[in-house]
């Protein structure tokens, strides 16, 4: 029943208050109540798309944005919105005319605004695209340590890694408390091999700043051998404590949720894989036909040769570096180039959480195949057998 006497400005903030807290479903019903009570209420209709994007139901989100921009086509938060959504269904021009309409409009002053929007499109891998967005933030606010960050971190999936660090210092000198570009240009040093710079960086940082196993180990790994510290050594206490909160067993939802998701993806590949044998022993059959008519005798081997192939996969990397073998042989091989000696499970949790900070996606990291399949999925790969 509609609570009395509320306002549409009330539902509004308490919807508001109970997504920022990650209660997705309260605020939903508190909107829906709203929009129940005052169904030409714009900005109720922009809350109960958002809420059903973070609740993954991108068909109702898409219509809940529609809703609102059919009562106000220049609301701006709609338009953010609908573009995302649309990204959702693969739709990028219409996404992209979207965001940029909220630029025609005069909102490019909006920071928070330029800010989502970008990245927005960073997540999906749309890098140049949120750049123009980041930039546009900076312009409007050259003294903000975060949009200048996001500029960072653009320019750094773009490659232009020079750029990046630069812009990367700027902000940590506007605003030394923005510890995620301190860890990220941390980890920027230790990857182009200036280790002394990147402990120097990574020093700055508390355990409580890190969201990735990734820096922690590799502060662990440089105290060791800059410093020659023992491996007891007391100082690695809070951050060996930090691993252990990051590792944490997941709870019974979690454990639910990646078993279905392992099914789901294992019968997926049984299903690609069947096929593809069925097509390729059907080849294997024609050629042999019309190797027998030619007079000679078909090869033996060609299906042996299939049944081997099956087990053989390969993927390149964004930086162009091929592996090749089977699904574990891969990640080993990854493992092995990047962080040799660590434990393989260790390996894959940890790039799992680098390509979540890096793409904002759920990589699956309890098996070989699983993992490599997600990252493909996440555009840190591509899989191309």
């Amino acid at each position: 029943m509609p609570t009395p006497f509320l306002s549409s400005e009330e539902y509004d903030e308490r919807a508001h208050a109970l997504y920022d807290e990650g209660k997705y479903d309260e605020a939903l019903e508190i909107l829906r109540e709203g929009v129940a009570v005052y169904p030409s209420a714009v900005a109720l209709h922009v809350g109960v798309g958002y809420a059903r994007l973070a609740r993954e139901e991108y068909a109702w989100a898409r219509r809940s944005f529609d809703e609102a921009l059919v009562l106000d086509p220049d609301h701006e938060d709609a338009l953010a919105g609908f573009g995302e959504v649309l990204l959702k269904f693969g739709q990028v021009d219409e996404a992209i005319r979207s965001f940029d309409r909220t630029v025609l409009l005069g909102y490019d002053d909006d920071i928070e605004l330029m800010l989502q929007i970008g990245r927005t499109l960073f997540r999906e891998g749309m890098v140049e695209q949120s750049l123009s967005f980041f930039e546009r933030a900076v312009a409007h606010a050259p003294d903000s340590a975060e949009a200048i960050a996001c500029v960072g971190y653009a320019q750094h999936r773009l490659e232009q890694d020079d750029a990046a660090l630069a812009t990367l210092r700027e902000a940590l000198t506007i605003d030394p408390g923005q510890v995620e570009a301190r860890v990220y240009l941390a980890n920027m040093l230790y990857d182009i091999g200036q280790q002394d710079a990147a402990l120097a960086e990574f020093e700055k940082t508390e355990p409580e700043d890190h969201w990735d196993e990734l820096g922690i180990w590799r502060l662990i790994e440089l105290k060791r051998s800059l410093y020659k510290l023992d491996e007891h050594d007391p100082e690695f206490k809070p951050w060996e404590a930090r691993l252990a909160e990051l590792a944490a067993e997941p709870d019974a939802i979690d454990d639910l949720l990646a078993e279905v998701e392992q099914s789901m993806m294992e019968a997926e590949h049984a299903a690609e894989t069947k096929a593809a044998g069925q097509l390729e022993t059907l080849g294997t059959l024609l050629s042999g036909l019309v190797t027998q008519q030619q007079g000679e005798p078909a090869a033996e081997s060609a299906t042996t040769e299939v049944m081997e192939d099956e087990n053989s996969h390969r993927v390149v990397m964004r930086d162009g570096s091929m592996f090749e073998g089977t699904w574990e042989e891969i990640v080993h091989a990854l493992r092995d180039a990047r962080d040799a000696g660590r434990p393989l499970q260790e390996y894959m949790t940890a790039e799992a959480r680098r390509f979540y900070g890096a793409t904002g996606a759920r990589i699956v990291s309890d098996a070989p195949e699983a993992f490599l399949r997600s990252s493909a999925d996440a555009g840190m790969l591509r899989i191309l057998r």
